[in-house]
């Protein structure tokens, strides 16, 4: 019953993901009310709000993503003797092999990510969400009162990727093939890595 019950939970907030995301892209972010998701999803008001605490996090729904919360989850899990950006260049590794959707380019991506950039609320939010991402991996990096270079470290992190994505996203708006984008996306990793793991002390540098 609890296994249905979290089913049906998870299919609800889909429905209401899917349904926002289809009139933002057709109507614009701003000219949506949430009024106007909740009709479409077939829920109350109070349901879309029981999912999602604000209307952007409907469309960067993928928040644990974007906060990096699995690069958390990586370093804390790292075998003995592993550097945290060893691990992370690792685990990079098998997002790639998996074709996950947090290193996959392509014109769905990019159209995402124009219409996330045309919106200054969205790019507020994001912006929110890249703050909480650097402090949680500050906190992983050197403990629950993270140190000057802990911090410089974490931001390094997250700009790298942010930095990655957006320049693979220029190669596709330049007509570039979704294996060139990749390959920029990649290359910038690997640079950005090596960046941080020159400048870290010997508890975060990889």
């Amino acid at each position: 019953m609890g296994e249905r019950r979290e089913s049906k939970k998870r299919e609800t907030r889909q429905r209401i993901s899917d349904v926002a995301t289809e009139l933002f892209f057709a109507r614009g972010f701003d000219a949506v009310t949430l009024d106007e998701i909740a009709a479409a999803a077939d829920v109350s008001k109070m349901t879309v709000f029981n999912y999602f605490a604000r209307k952007e996090d409907l469309m960067l729904d993928r928040q644990d993503d974007l906060k990096l919360l699995f690069f958390r989850e990586a370093i804390r899990a790292r075998p003995p003797g592993q550097s945290p950006i060893a691990e992370l260049r690792a685990l990079m590794g098998r997002l790639r092999e998996q074709k996950h959707p947090f290193v996959r380019f392509d014109r769905h991506a990019a159209d995402f990510w124009r219409f996330v950039a045309a919106s200054p609320s969205l790019e507020a939010r994001l912006r929110e969400l890249n703050d909480e991402a650097a402090e949680g991996l500050a906190t992983e990096l050197s403990g629950p009162t993270p140190d000057g270079l802990a911090r410089l470290a974490a931001g390094m992190i997250v700009l790298t990727v942010r930095t990655a994505r957006q320049e693979a996203i220029r190669v596709l708006e330049r007509g570039g093939s979704a294996k060139k984008a990749s390959a920029e996306f990649f290359a910038l990793i690997d640079q950005g890595f090596a960046a941080v793991q020159g400048m870290a002390s010997s508890d975060t540098r990889g």
